[in-house]
This record gives structure tokens, C-alpha cells and sequence, in this order.
């Protein structure tokens, strides 16, 4: 054991620090660490070995994505509304100072006509619009058959 010897009024003090809870504490921190580098090795193999990982000139194009798969996202603009499917983007301005949700229902008719199993969409909305303009576009949806519907947090993109 190491000892620590102060000299001072005349008497010895000795201290012997007991360093087997060290011991124990380094030894569990070690078997962490090394656990974490294993973990951390796999679930990159993991993620290199998807079909959105490294392409090879071989590999086949990745299969289209089912229609559950396709994204359907409406944004409630201050100046209207954007409409994302898949990767095509419409714009559907207001008229005036009202939404346009005739030519929303339009739109979704057109989606719901070419993805027909899809059920599910999200809203998102800028924080400062009043809450009925949500709730407008959410009944628009709904009645175009997408009754599955998820409002994004933090506005639109």
C-alpha cells in the first residue's frame, strides 16, 4: 500500500487510500467501453449493408416504394398551400385572403386517383397562422380519403 506521511506538530499522521474501489470502478469502465465499441461496430455494419447505403455499379435499383411508403405532406403557408407527393411539389396559392380548398380537394383527388391504397398524410403549419386554417385543410383531407393524418411540429420546411 502507498502511504502519505505528513510531519507537523509533532506527531505522524499516515493516510492509506483504499484503491480497490478504484479498481472495481476502472474495471467496469473498461468492460463499458469496450461494449460500446463492439455496439457501435455492428450497427455500422448494419447501416452500410441497406439498400440506402454504399450503391455498386452490380446492385439493382432500389424497388419503388409501396403507396403506404409514398410521402404525402400538405404545408399551410401564410400564402397558401404546398402540397408534397412523393417528389412533385404543388402550389396552390390563395385566393384573396381565403385558402383555396377547392383546388386542394383537387389535388388530393388527383393524388388519392394515383395512389388509391394511400390512407395517411401529415399537415404541417407556421406557428403564427390562426388554428382554424389546421383544421380547414385537415377536414379537406379527409374528405379527399386520407383519414389518417399527422401534424408535424415546427412548420412547415
Amino acid at each position: 500500500m502507498s502511504e502519505v506521511q505528513e510531519s507537523g506538530g509533532g506527531r505522524k499522521k499516515t493516510f492509506e487510500p483504499n484503491l480497490v474501489p478504484f479498481i472495481d470502478l476502472m474495471s467496469v469502465l473498461i468492460t463499458f467501453l469496450l461494449l460500446t465499441a463492439v455496439w457501435t461496430q455492428v450497427s455500422m455494419i448494419q447501416i452500410g449493408t441497406s439498400i440506402y447505403g454504399k450503391k455498386t455499379e452490380n446492385s439493382p435499383p432500389p424497388p419503388v416504394p409501396e403507396e403506404a411508403d409514398v410521402p404525402l405532406r400538405l404545408d399551410v403557408r401564410p400564402n397558401g398551400y404546398v402540397l408534397v407527393l412523393a417528389k412533385n411539389t404543388y402550389q396552390i396559392p390563395k385566393l384573396g385572403e381565403q385558402y383555396d380548398d377547392v383546388a386542394l380537394k383537387q389535388q388530393l383527388d388527383y393524388a388519392k386517383q394515383q395512389y388509391p391504397n394511400k390512407k395517411d398524410g401529415a399537415v404541417a403549419m407556421s406557428d403564427e397562422l390562426p388554428y382554424e386554417y389546421l383544421i380547414k385543410a385537415m377536414d379537406v383531407m379527409i374528405q379527399a380519403q386520407f383519414p389518417q393524418i399527422s401534424v408535424l411540429t415546427g412548420g412547415p420546411n
